[in-house]
């Protein structure tokens, strides 16, 4: 299971919010670089970033933020979202050093251009992010609740050729309240393939739990407010995937 330590970009900052609410903000870093190199040095191969201006402004907003992390650390792989509704704007931030983009709200809105897209860059570059509330999937920079309901979505992706799958559970997100395992394991088997999870990691028993359900299951898991108010470490993370996973081997081997 990969561990994707989360940055997410307000005016070139790196903040988080509650539940997706852009009134309630909280800054951690002026310069996210500075967070990103912290992450790499206690064992990050991933960084999971959003671009919260550009999921609201409907395009990228902090691409120059994205390049620069890329240029000056090479050795760590990037997955970028946020506002990414045309193929331009996914071969622009590709060559600004994204290692693979998420497409959100075209999932529910367009499913045609995610065919486009994944014929353009193919389905390694791309990421499915169905972000959900209620059940419901929520677009916009989750400003505005789609209709369509996040399992049936889940459903489809495979056909459109996608491969990976953020599903982000809105309620719990930036709240520390938990995740809840038994949806993962539903998302998973809906779209037929493992589904990095999103929202409410709060403690290490989360991490745990989330890895118990297997690489079948789950490919990774995005951490994102329980490391910058120091809830654990993301070394003690990495140690007790690794933990974990000998012990399921062992478990099944039996």
């Amino acid at each position: 299971m990969q561990v994707f330590p989360a940055i997410d970009l307000l005016g070139g900052k790196a903040v988080r919010l509650a539940q997706g609410d852009y009134a309630r903000v909280t800054v951690y870093d002026d310069d996210p670089l500075d967070r990103a190199r912290a992450f790499m040095e206690e064992g990050a191969q991933w960084l999971h970033v959003v671009d919260l201006d550009g999921a609201r402004e409907g395009r990228p907003c902090n691409t120059e933020v994205i390049a620069r992390i890329a240029r000056k650390l090479p050795e760590l792989r990037i997955e970028v979202g946020g506002g990414l509704r045309s193929l331009e704007a996914i071969e622009g931030l590709l060559q600004a050093g994204a290692t693979r983009v998420v497409l959100g709200s075209k999932l529910a809105t367009d499913p045609s251009f995610v065919r486009a897209a994944v014929t353009c860059f193919g389905a390694p570059a791309l990421v499915a992010g169905i972000d959900a509330r209620d059940g419901m999937v929520a677009v916009e920079g989750w400003t505005r609740t789609s209709g369509a309901p996040a399992l049936e979505l889940a459903a489809e992706l495979a056909s459109w050729g996608l491969r990976h799958l953020v599903y982000t559970d809105i309620a719990r997100d930036g709240m520390q309240t938990g995740i809840q395992s038994e949806l993962y394991e539903a998302v998973a088997l809906a779209c037929g393939f493992p589904v990095i999870v999103s929202g409410g990691v709060a403690t290490l028993a989360d991490l745990r739990a989330a890895a118990e359900l297997g690489d079948e299951l789950v490919e990774g898991v995005i951490i994102g407010r329980a490391l910058y108010e120091n809830a654990f470490t993301l070394r003690q993370v990495l140690e007790l995937i690794d933990t974990t996973a000998t012990t399921t081997r062992k478990a099944a081997d039996r």
